[in-house]
């Protein structure tokens, strides 16, 4: 059984179509005479105008979301390196000079041993491990240059974030690859393993991934559309493909 509501909502349907079935028999009566054909010939042609405003409207509107997706993303990237520059500042060495503090020659005797201390540390430490190499983020600039049979309908914005995944990879990766032998769990061991069998004589000195190491750390999707994120980042000379032995390694310029 219908409740007070749906009988209400049923009759206010009802009433509206009859409403507008008595409106369409009017405008058929005023249809007949010539002078009012004009008007609403007129009428019809700036309905459809204002449907074409409408779908304008509309496209900017998706625009406008894609940008603000990209402005958000970009506020995280700062956000990133703005913690780190604040770590560095609370974390600088002592010999390093800085701005409005002593210098060398208004350093006390025991100041002055203690940075040639610190300096002997350092050279007396074993040489550091190399800096893991990252690639670079897309430029407004390069992403416009990229065909548009290239990008389709791929946005600045996504294509960053597969810069940052691929970034990611290569992080992981790497940590594990310079991480003493002793240190590294079955899990890792394995993952180190594998790493050392994919490099090859024309790898020596680059830092690479396969997809194997995107699908172990990342969300990326190895689908057609990472293929096309591929061919726009060689296009914008990020990265180079490096097949053999039945891989493609992917190499970051």
């Amino acid at each position: 059984m219908m409740d007070s509501s749906e009988l209400a909502e049923l009759c206010q349907q009802i009433n509206d179509k009859i409403f507008a079935t008595r409106t369409i028999l009017e405008l058929r009566t005023v249809a007949n005479e010539e002078d009012k054909q004009n008007i609403l010939v007129k009428m019809g042609k700036d309905i459809f105008a204002i449907n074409g405003l409408l779908d304008t409207l509309e496209t900017h509107v998706f625009q406008q979301q894609d940008l603000l997706n990209g402005l958000k993303e970009l506020e995280e990237f700062f956000q990133e390196d703005l913690h780190d520059g604040y770590h560095l500042r609370d974390n600088m060495p002592l010999h390093m000079p800085r701005k409005g503090l002593q210098t060398a020659n208004t350093l006390t005797q025991s100041q002055q041993d203690q940075v040639h201390h610190v300096e002997e540390q350092n050279l007396q430490k074993k040489p550091t491990r190399p800096q893991i190499r990252e690639m670079v983020y897309i430029t407004t600039e390069e992403f416009e240059s990229i065909p548009q049979y290239m990008k389709g309908r791929m946005t600045y914005s996504q294509l960053n974030a597969a810069v940052q995944s691929i970034n990611t990879a290569v992080k992981e990766k790497y940590s594990i690859v310079q991480q003493p032998a002793k240190t590294l769990t079955n899990v890792t061991r394995r993952l180190h393993q594998r790493f050392k069998d994919e490099e090859t004589k024309d790898t020596k000195g680059h830092f690479f991934v396969v997809e194997a190491d995107i699908q172990e750390f990342t969300q990326l999707k190895l689908d057609k559309r990472f293929k096309g994120m591929l061919s726009m980042l060689r296009h914008c000379h990020r990265l180079r493909e490096l097949r053999g032995a039945g891989l493609t390694r992917y190499i970051l310029l």
